[in-house]
């Protein structure tokens, strides 16, 4: 019970655990990610309209009413002067005005003929330019513009509208940092009261959940929008910055980053980058203003007085939209909108610094726990107690979350629980685990992998008898096997048998078919027993496909080695039947050996369609009753054959293609081509049917050509009296 396998089998996942939760590597990141993403979305932060946060909205209608963007700057600076007269407490745009106007009348004057350019430029002599309005009414309004940091320098200005102080370690060390940026024109730049950096810093899955309120700019720190905006709005002009081993901050002289920055008379806690992870609302309509209405006058003044406007659009065709936990796709202003109501609101979600320390603790504690407990209690008693911790783990979790506003990872410590409780049972119960090994290794070579699971897990049924069941069966057959064997030694045989057996195998599996039996070089697979298959004649016909696509893919490997090697080759070809009726299916044998095999007329009715592809020139003929089972995918007439030991002749079908070629307009044209091939081969009209049959082999596909080169034959070579019905 306390066997050294035992405590390899338990320690071995719970050390694995520990060492995986401590490198913390990215795909463990996203998945906690994602779990987080979960209770934000099971427990959003209420929207809550009296927060002091608009945003104003370039959107759908805004652009029918004004015209595309961009706007000439003397709509956008009537924009700033509207709010600003409306009372608002910060004016912040979610955009970058890094251009001169295109639009300014001055920059369109030499667009125009010479005959009335002179006219023009004397009616805008002394005019103020749109940019020179638009700097204007920023340096008029308590404005901020947006500007974006890139990792190429660029030489342009970009002034400092704040001021900083920092206690503790240089907090430049910890954001993320750049060395150039995109910034408004000086003349606007200057007349603002404030420049925020627009950069998000997405994770990997490119979802938005923390968003940046310093960031490293050419060996200085630059603020965010929000952090500007914010900053303006109260009228403030220092971010005071505190990090690491700060006078109060007990880091014990470990550098581990920012941990909170002042704006005003907020302070906003962060994590060590200087970011802030933000608890989203669900979009709400009532934080947007149309920009549209704006211009209007048609806002009412208490929408706008005292708050921190931000610009931004929302037009699908301008694409600023990001994703959050929340939504998929959401304006990117609104997200700077979000956080500062986060801010203001009081919000604060946070990972602490000690969490993943305490929660491998976790996890090494219970899992021991749990492994000392197992071998004196059953399996179930101790799944049972597992089931428990686990339900207190993500309970702990999802109260530290909505009480505390604290992200704690269940997973690790779940895992390590779960992964002892599983490896531990299997160390206890490694007799039956070996039993059930034992039935795999004896069966898994002759019939499927579903069969091997219920014979593993109900080894009674391990007995003569069978059922009467709907089945589809599946014969493969190599053309010319003798012809082939006769090149090659005993040895060189056996390789190539592995080498096409193995791969077409593994396709009949692939699609659920069971292997019956290996005849020579022949495969006779069933679907639809023993495990129930309501699309059984569909997935063998899919099967078959497969299966003919594999061979071509065999063919030229095996081209490429014979070409390697200097020796001729000739294409290798199969032919497939297949058909569908009742069967007798069950454990047939003797009691000394057993096989899980069929019988039926059926089972005879496919090793015959499979026959005659070699006189129909195909490689996959169904029966009718497979074709009616499988109505979806493309299906050709071939014709109506007599087949050997068979009383009466069976209509067979070519089987050309899936569901989207069946759908395609390619076999429409196909078929209603075959269709009139075969019309007037039936009615005798030789002469009619001879070009049809000529097109279509040489423009059908090529797996299709050598059935129309046949009816290109029966043709030539046919008299003038009504053909027969076909070849036996």
């Amino acid at each position: 019970m306390w066997s050294r396998l035992y405590w390899l089998a338990v320690g071995g996942p719970l050390a694995a655990g520990l060492v995986v939760m401590g490198a913390d590597p990215g795909p463990l990141a996203d998945a906690r990610n994602r779990l987080f993403d979960l209770y934000q979305r099971a427990a959003p932060r209420a929207y809550e309209p009296e927060l002091p946060v608009r945003v104003v909205d370039v959107d759908e209608a805004s652009l029918a009413r004004i015209g595309q963007w961009p706007w000439p700057r003397a709509t956008v600076a009537r924009l700033v002067e509207r709010l600003n007269g409306l009372g608002a407490g910060a004016i912040a745009f979610d955009m970058v005005f890094s251009e001169p106007d295109r639009l300014d009348p001055a920059a369109v004057v030499p667009l125009l003929p010479e005959a009335v350019r002179g006219e023009v430029e004397a009616a805008l002599a002394g005019q103020p330019g749109t940019d020179a309005q638009l700097a204007a009414a920023l340096s008029a309004s308590p404005s901020v513009l947006g500007a974006v940091l890139t990792g190429a320098k660029t030489g342009g200005a970009y002034p400092a509208k704040w001021g900083l102080a920092s206690a503790g370690d240089d907090p430049l060390a910890f954001v993320p940092r750049f060395s150039g940026a995109v910034a408004p024109l000086p003349a606007l730049a200057a007349a603002a009261q404030g420049i925020g950096a627009l950069n998000w810093l997405p994770d990997r899955d490119q979802v938005v959940r923390r968003v940046p309120i310093l960031l490293g700019l050419d060996g200085k720190l630059v603020p965010g929008l929000a952090a500007e905006a914010l900053r303006v709005a109260q009228g403030a002009s220092t971010y005071v910055v505190k990090a690491s081993n700060a006078s109060g901050n007990e880091a014990f002289g470990a550098r581990t980053g920012i941990t909170a920055i002042r704006i005003g008379a907020v302070e906003v806690p962060t994590d060590g980058m200087g970011e802030v992870r933000v608890r989203f609302t669900p979009t709400d309509p009532r934080r947007f203003l149309s920009a549209a209405a704006v211009l209007d006058g048609t806002v009412a003044k208490e929408e706008v007085e005292g708050r921190i406007i931000l610009v931004g659009t929302s037009a699908a065709g301008l694409m600023d939209t990001r994703a959050t936990p929340l939504d998929a796709a959401v304006p990117g202003v609104e997200v700077q909108a979000q956080l500062i109501e986060h801010i203001v609101a009081g919000a604060n979600l946070v990972r602490p610094d000690w969490a993943r320390g305490a929660e491998m603790v976790l996890a090494a504690v219970l899992g021991l726990a749990l492994a000392l407990v197992l071998p004196r209690v059953s399996a179930l008693a101790a799944g049972i107690a597992g089931a428990l911790v686990l339900g207190a783990l993500a309970a702990g979790a999802w109260l530290a979350f909505t009480r505390l506003d604290l992200l704690l990872d269940p997973m690790g410590p779940g895992a390590a629980v779960l992964g002892v409780y599983i490896m531990g049972v299997l160390a206890l119960y490694r007799d039956e685990q070996q039993q059930k090994k034992w039935v795999r290794s004896v069966f898994g070579r002759f019939v499927s992998p579903k069969v091997v699971e219920r014979l593993a897990e109900h080894p009674e049924r391990l007995v003569l008898g069978g059922e009467t069941r709907e089945i589809t069966i599946l014969f493969c057959d190599l053309r010319d096997f003798t012809s082939l064997s006769e090149t090659m030694d005993a040895q060189a045989l056996t390789r190539f048998m592995n080498a096409y057996l193995t791969p077409m195998t593994e396709v009949v599996l692939a699609h659920g078919g069971t292997i019956d039996k290996y005849i020579g070089d022949a495969i006779m697979a069933f679907w639809n027993a023993p495990m129930d298959d309501a699309a059984h004649a569909r997935n063998a016909a899919l099967c078959a496909l497969a299966m003919s696509r594999r061979l071509d893919a065999l063919n030229e490997t095996w081209r490429a080695e014979a070409e390697a090697a200097g020796r001729p080759f000739a294409p290798v070809r199969c032919g497939i039947g297949l058909a569908t009726g009742p069967c007798c299916v069950g454990n047939l044998g003797s009691d000394q050996r057993l096989e899980y095999s069929c019988l039926g007329d059926d089972v005879n009715l496919a090793s015959r369609i499979e026959g005659a592809t070699k006189s129909m020139r195909v490689d996959i003929l169904v029966s009718e009753a497979t074709r009616e089972a499988a109505s979806d995918l493309a299906f050709l007439e071939a014709d109506l054959l007599m087949l050997k030991g068979k009383s009466r002749a069976s209509q067979l079908y070519l089987l050309a293609g899936d569901e989207t070629f069946a759908g395609s307009a390619a076999f429409d044209i196909l078929r209603a081509r075959h269709d009139a091939l075969m019309a007037a081969y039936g009615t005798g009209g030789f002469g009619e049917a001879l070009p049809l049959a000529e097109a279509l082999a040489a423009e059908a596909p090529a797996r299709l050509g050598r059935f129309y080169g046949l009816y290109a034959e029966r043709c030539q070579g046919a008299s003038t009296e009504p053909a027969a019905a076909g070849p036996a």
